[in-house]
């Protein structure tokens, strides 16, 4: 399995295979960490999720992310029995009994629950909602940074709000892995998706930005997830006098552009140089890119 340059790549760490994973209030060891068979994030992906990056003792931009998971919760009828206060408290116990401060990925995930069979209606929950909160240590493959990931546009379409809404944080991702697939067996690390209209939206699990003259483009979000991260980077690049524009764009345009690069909560900004095949600008990570990585972690990195 050779993930040196994906997206969501990381550096093996063998302290992986002793953490303890919270599951409902407990802290179980990662091997008996479980949930029933007829859980309906198991059996329907109902739920939704958020992942989480701790940097210098601090998880990056953690309001955010909490914002938005209780508003897809809310959004699908679903209410977190815990409240905010007590998923903050569990993010912190999970971090403190695995001895974490630097350079973990955590992910928060909240489903309906355990239902009495395996169907679609909710109204067959016998419990309350599950929460599972894992945290590991991962470190961004450096290859991934050095030498930029390769693209491949998928023939699988993002869609709207009035057919799969991907502004919610959704346990359902099998349209994104279908793509991603696609572009594996391409011999690309990502897939890049178009909307329904052509235009280019995002890449499977990332966000999608290109560079030309000296302006900076990604979409509207419109058919696309809108990345947390995202968000920052526009802020930093704005903030330090560099033109943003959220606009649809082609994939003529995107070959054509003078650097590309994709953001994440795990990798933050990671350049592409490679799409469909064709080389995009120098066919190494641009200065641009460069410098709106450092502006980014500048603006949500702790002091260090």
């Amino acid at each position: 399995m050779n993930t040196a340059t994906a997206a969501q790549g990381y550096v093996p760490d063998p302290r992986n295979e002793n953490v303890l994973v919270w599951v409902n209030g407990d802290l179980v060891p990662k091997a008996q960490a479980m949930v029933s068979v007829f859980d309906a994030g198991f059996g329907f992906g109902d739920g939704v999720w958020e992942g989480l990056r701790l940097v210098r003792g601090r998880i990056l931009q953690r309001e955010a992310h909490l914002d938005r998971l209780f508003e897809g919760a809310r959004s699908i009828a679903l209410e977190i029995p815990q409240g905010r206060e007590g998923i903050d408290a569990a993010i912190d116990g999970v971090l403190a009994a695995n001895g974490m401060e630097d350079g973990a990925h955590l992910r928060l995930m909240v489903t309906r629950g355990v239902k009495a069979t395996a169907n679609q209606d909710p109204r067959f929950i016998l419990s309350g909602p599950t929460v599972v909160i894992t945290a590991e240590y991962k470190t961004p493959r450096p290859e991934a940074r050095a030498k930029g990931l390769t693209l491949f546009t998928s023939t699988f379409r993002t869609s709207g709000p009035d057919v799969f809404d991907l502004h919610l944080n959704s346990h359902s991702r099998l349209n994104l892995i279908q793509a991603l697939i696609q572009a594996i067996n391409a011999g690309a690390d990502e897939a890049l998706m178009l909307d329904p209209r052509g235009f280019v939206a995002s890449c499977n699990s990332t966000n999608f930005f290109v560079v030309r003259k000296g302006e900076v483009w990604t979409s509207t979000s419109s058919y696309s997830f809108k990345g947390i991260t995202q968000g920052a980077v526009i802020d930093a690049a704005r903030a330090a006098g560099i033109t943003v524009r959220e606009t649809d764009m082609t994939l003529a345009q995107v070959y054509s552009a003078d650097e590309s690069f994709v953001t994440g909560t795990l990798g933050g900004v990671t350049p592409v140089t490679k799409i469909d095949g064709r080389v995009i600008g120098s066919g190494i990570p641009g200065p641009l890119t460069a410098r709106l990585r450092a502006l980014y972690e500048a603006s949500v990195y702790p002091p260090g």
